[in-house]
């Protein structure tokens, strides 16, 4: 048997020649040190458990599987990275408005646990999916996705780059990615066969309000299209930029060619749907979305404000956060100058909402046995 010095070995204190805490000699000993601190697991509560390397886990956790260090890094309002291309970018960058799988992926880690489902009813060429595979071989354990698409192309390139990525996953020697589900048919049609409760997270992009196809710029000409991962807008004759060349103003925006929308009707449209949307997702899940802001005809559109108003209009969901994805890469372009200040748009929004009390009450009783 132990002596009592072995059995309490792990809460000693190590130090350093000037009395200082010794993290290396601790780490040494195999000791679990948080914070530049022995941790004493003898102390700790029965719904705690210490993960080496991670820090403290709470088992009353039911957001997500991050330990209490980690989940204080993931509460920052601010995802300062670049993704360098990769999974197959060039394939992927046919779509305008695709997102990295990998920033997918760690806004999955953030707001879902291994084995839980996730849905992007607005699929693209499936970052989501992607991300949501990419979960079970970085850490964070293997979701199931389900993706609505309404673009056959679209889903061409989901399955052609997860083909091609494995490829070189398997020739350097790792496992590969898990193909997820993907749907074809309209989002409003398909969330029909969706389980009431049965997602966990809804993750998505949502298709932007066609502004550039609405006016042509002052000087009568038409804006760019949409460009992968560019988040600067075209300027116009006089310096002004006039939309957002981000996300899904472009080609993935799912409306057929030629259909115009107010804004007004792309607010109605979105709020809508996701009403709709909210009846599968679980009383303790969320929803995310990424939305970029415009700027246009010298007036800044703020529309992940508008789309947050509409979203909780309509449906029993609640804004919980504004995460602002921030790209340091991105190339900066002189608007304006010498006459006016034109933002030079780097980032985008990722809202985050909760199910209301009620609701998430009302969905705990319809799911509860009789």
């Amino acid at each position: 048997m132990a002596d009592d010095g072995d059995r309490h070995r792990q809460s000693r204190l190590f130090t350093d020649d000037d009395g200082d805490f010794d993290a290396d000699r601790a780490r040494e000993e195999s000791l679990p040190v948080e914070d530049g601190e022995v941790i004493d697991t003898d102390d700790l509560a029965d719904h705690q458990r210490y993960v080496e390397g991670r820090g403290i886990y709470d088992e009353r956790n039911r957001v997500n599987d991050l330990t209490g260090k980690e989940w204080k890094y993931a509460t920052k309002s601010v995802i300062a990275e670049s993704y360098p291309p990769a999974v197959q970018h060039e394939l992927r960058s046919e779509h305008g408005g695709q997102k990295p799988p990998r920033l997918c992926a760690e806004l999955i880690g953030r707001f879902s646990k291994a084995g839980d489902t996730v849905l992007d009813p607005f699929a693209g060429v499936g970052g989501t999916l992607l991300g949501a595979s990419f979960c079970e071989h970085e850490g964070t354990g293997r979701r199931d996705a389900i993706g609505f698409e309404r673009t056959e192309r679209w889903i061409e390139i989901y399955r052609e780059v997860l083909e091609a990525e494995n490829e070189e996953r398997r020739a350097r020697g790792e496992p590969p990615l898990a193909e997820q589900e993907m749907r074809h048919g309209d989002c409003a049609e398909l969330i029909d066969d969706v389980a009431d409760d049965s997602v966990d997270l809804l993750l998505t992009d949502v298709p932007y309000w066609h502004m550039d196809e609405l006016e042509q710029t002052r000087n009568e000409r038409e804006t760019r299209e949409s460009k992968l991962g560019s988040f600067d807008g075209a300027a116009d004759a006089d310096g002004a930029a006039t939309d957002i060349d981000d996300a899904d103003s472009g080609p993935d925006s799912g409306e057929e060619a030629g259909e115009r929308q107010t804004k007004a009707e792309w607010l109605a449209e979105m709020g809508e749907k996701f009403d709709r949307f909210t009846d599968a997702v679980a009383p303790d899940g969320h929803v995310v979305v990424f939305i970029g802001d415009m700027y246009r005809e010298q007036s800044y559109e703020f529309l992940s404000a508008d789309l947050a108003r509409a979203i909780e209009s309509n449906a029993p969901l609640t804004l919980a956060a504004n995460l602002i994805w921030y790209d340091p890469s991105k190339d900066l372009h002189v608007y304006g100058y010498p006459f006016s200040f034109v933002p030079s748009m780097v980032h985008q929004n990722v809202l985050v909402f909760r199910l209301e009390d009620d609701a998430a009450d009302e969905q705990e009783s319809r799911s509860s046995p009789v």
